[in-house]
């Protein structure tokens, strides 16, 4: 068991995801009822509120808040203050090895979310020398108090105060769930005798629940937002340099394998040359006399083709050309669609396609009619 922050520190370490949960004494919990449920203007009526209970200026608190119910009046809210001063002295520790937390909470909201989420509950347990006491309300902390010791006298003025404290709040009293911890088992008997209420012992949760509440000052946000890329362009940088020693490992292998394929394969070209001359020059026989002997490319056979992919009588064709290696197709529709419809029908076409047909933007006549040119070429 460590007893102390300095204690906790010298097992961490700059990669683990840390939360420092807060006492009682840190911090000033307020219960607000505000007269809205619009979630947009919390922040500044509960900044206004903060700032007539705290003798500080805004800008040297950490402040944060938590929903506690809604209704169509209004809303009940927990909301939490530290002093950034105060804060930066418990965290000492911490802040002198250079590790930032990624939350700043509350012990008891994290022990009010875990043994009372729902409902209104006291809570009782230690803190260091103190004893402390509040009251939660659907797992958010409402009141609290701070005994000097756990003496059965301090007990039994404190809480009877603190429920009444509750009351006036509007907190329902008595409280149905009053959770005492383990380590205070003594003092059971005194707590049921004073509120009249069963007590429930409870244990030390591990870890502690998560909550929505974070007192983490900006300045720590920046800062650990900076430590995080810092640690992650290491991480990077580290990568990166054993990517390209491996590419260059990979890059010699490439290289030495390329130069005996190379090699191989200019020796097999030299010995295949002959043969690939005679079919180089076949093959360009056979294209320079593909149009006069493959049926594909009869002007009459295209022309057929052509006037199949019509979609209408309201698409003509005016002119026809065609040249060993390009067609040209004048024609006017009566409308611009019809034109792209007769081009769309024309790719489509299974017997035209050994042709890469292309049209430009139909020009549109004084009738609205629209004159339309095709160019084809062979693929």
């Amino acid at each position: 068991m460590l007893r102390s922050l300095d204690e906790a520190v010298p097992l961490l370490t700059a990669t683990d995801d840390l939360v420092l949960g807060l006492p009682i004494t840190a911090v000033l919990a307020q219960r607000f009822r505000l007269p809205t449920v619009d979630p947009a203007e919390f922040p500044e009526m509960i900044r206004i509120q903060i700032e007539k209970a705290l003798p500080f200026s805004a800008d040297e608190v950490t402040t944060d808040f938590e929903v506690i119910e809604q209704s169509e009046t209004g809303s009940v809210i927990s909301a939490v203050a530290v002093r950034n001063e105060q804060l930066a002295e418990i965290a000492a520790p911490l802040l002198a090895r250079g590790y930032i937390p990624r939350q700043v909470t509350v012990y008891a909201a994290q022990r009010a979310s875990t043994y009372a989420p729902h409902g209104n509950a006291l809570l009782i347990y230690p803190e260091g020398e103190a004893l402390v006491s509040a009251v939660t309300e659907n797992g958010k902390i409402s009141l609290t108090r701070a005994l000097e010791s756990q003496q059965v006298e301090h007990l039994r003025l404190e809480l009877p105060q603190l429920a009444l404290s509750a009351e006036l709040e509007g907190i329902n009293t008595p409280f149905p769930n009053v959770l005492l911890d383990e380590s205070c088992y003594q003092l059971r008997d005194t707590v049921q005798g004073i509120l009249e209420s069963p007590t429930e012992i409870v244990g030390i949760e591990l870890p502690p629940a998560r909550v929505k509440l974070n007192l983490l000052p900006e300045s720590w946000r920046h800062r650990r937002s900076q430590l995080a890329r810092q640690v992650e362009w290491r991480k990077r940088l580290i990568w990166a340099g054993g990517a390209y020693a491996g590419l260059l490992i990979v890059l010699l292998a490439c290289l030495t394998y390329m130069r005996l394929e190379v090699g191989r394969l200019d020796r097999r070209i030299a010995h295949d040359a002959p043969q690939t001359e005679f079919v180089r020059g076949t093959e360009a026989s056979w294209k320079a006399l593909a149009p006069a002997v493959d049926s594909h490319y009869y002007p009459v056979e295209i022309l057929l083709h052509l006037f199949e992919s019509l979609p209408s009588a309201d698409v003509r064709i005016t002119a026809y050309n065609q040249s060993a290696r390009q067609i040209s197709v004048d024609g006017e529709a009566n409308t611009a669609a019809l034109a792209y419809q007769f081009i769309d029908k024309i790719k489509k076409n299974p017997e035209l396609r050994m042709f890469q047909f292309d049209m430009a933007a139909p020009r549109i006549l004084a009738n609205d009619h629209a004159q339309f040119r095709l160019e084809g070429r062979p693929r």
